[in-house]
């Protein structure tokens, strides 16, 4: 695959990208997809409201979740579901076409509700280290633990997204397409901490540049802006900004103070923060003004602007919404677009 890297800085649209306001992670409860993508269209895709997504189902079974969703886009790279997980295999069996056709669905869903569209419109996939913490080599082994496979798999998703970011601009013509790599689990491997299969050891940790550099090819497939999103603890913001993410997705509730210098750095150079203050499963939730509270206070601790506030931060669940009811994910959202009003119209 080649190396080469493109700039990945948002997008020029009158002066600054237009990411919305308010967005959802992707995953949604149930399995019915156009109900999903009618959810959030609905909610985000009214001008100023916020940036839909394509929505995921992980309710379906395998090949929903998002690790067998993303498996289904690799190229010359095929896996099926073992007791374990997800393996490595010699050819695309059921498994990979299941996930082939559900991704159909959800994208047949999505071109339905945006007839017309024009706006931001968010597409989400595991990115490359999750993903080799996940999938499983033929001995049962993480891919992580192979430098080789790792490259090999980095090199197959690069062109798998390539393919599928292009039939998305297809059916959403009209859309400004953001990228969001989802790597829950990057920060485990960087510090050592994916289980081996006899889960009596863990692998050894990749090296940063290893990591960085890999990322980097990735994003380099979309002309537009890439978000990371992670919901795990210690998200390595600075590592993240150096491989070209133009947005960071965290729940902001895992934030620390340790956090604070790289985030103001971050928002002053231009990153977009998106902010997972609402929560992702059942619960009362509370006035928008209150959860965007801690927002305002990260906002004063590290002295930055008001007047930025409403547009270097959107507001999202803390994570998926998978495990969640329906009607608390169609309520979820519409929070989300309601504090990020709340955030503009009192940033201080």
């Amino acid at each position: 695959m080649s190396t080469a890297v493109t700039d990945n800085k948002p997008e020029s649209t009158g002066g600054a990208w237009d990411w919305g306001r308010a967005t959802g992670v992707g995953s949604m409860p149930g399995g019915d997809a156009r109900e999903a993508a009618k959810t959030v269209t609905g909610t985000f895709a009214e001008p100023g409201a916020g940036m839909p997504h394509l929505a995921e189902l992980p309710a379906r079974g395998p090949g929903a979740d998002m690790i067998g969703r993303t498996t289904g886009m690799l190229v010359e790279l095929y896996a099926r579901v073992e007791p374990s997980g997800w393996r490595v295999g010699d050819r695309p069996g059921r498994d990979t076409r299941r996930a082939v056709s559900w991704l159909g669905e959800d994208l047949d869903a999505l071109e339905e509700f945006t007839q017309g569209y024009e706006g931001p419109l968010k597409v989400q996939v595991v990115g490359p280290w999750t993903l080799a913490a996940a999938l499983e080599l033929r001995n049962g082994e993480a891919m992580v633990s192979d430098p080789g496979a790792c490259r090999d798999l980095t090199g197959s998703l690069a062109e798998g997204l390539r393919a599928h970011l292009a039939q998305v601009r297809r059916r959403v013509p009209g859309a400004r397409l953001v990228l969001q790599l989802d790597e829950p689990s990057l920060t485990a491997v960087l510090r050592g901490r994916i289980r081996t299969a006899s889960q009596y050891r863990t692998h050894r940790a990749v090296d940063r540049q290893v990591v960085e550099s890999a990322l980097r090819d990735v994003m380099a497939v979309h002309d537009g802006p890439v978000v990371v999103h992670s919901c795990a603890p210690d998200v390595p913001f600075a590592l993240l900004r150096r491989a070209g993410a133009a947005g960071l997705s965290f729940d902001f509730s895992l934030l620390t103070e340790r956090d604070d210098e790289v985030l103001g750095e971050a928002v002053e150079a231009g990153t977009q923060l998106f902010a997972g203050v609402v929560p992702g499963t059942e619960g009362p939730l509370s006035d928008p003004a209150g959860s965007v509270m801690d927002v305002r206070t990260l906002w004063r601790r590290l002295g930055l602007n008001p007047g930025l506030l409403a547009d270097a931060v959107a507001v999202t669940p803390s994570c998926g919404l998978a495990g969640a009811s329906p009607a608390y994910a169609r309520a979820a959202l519409a929070h989300c677009v309601r504090a990020a009003r709340s955030l503009a119209d009192n940033p201080e």
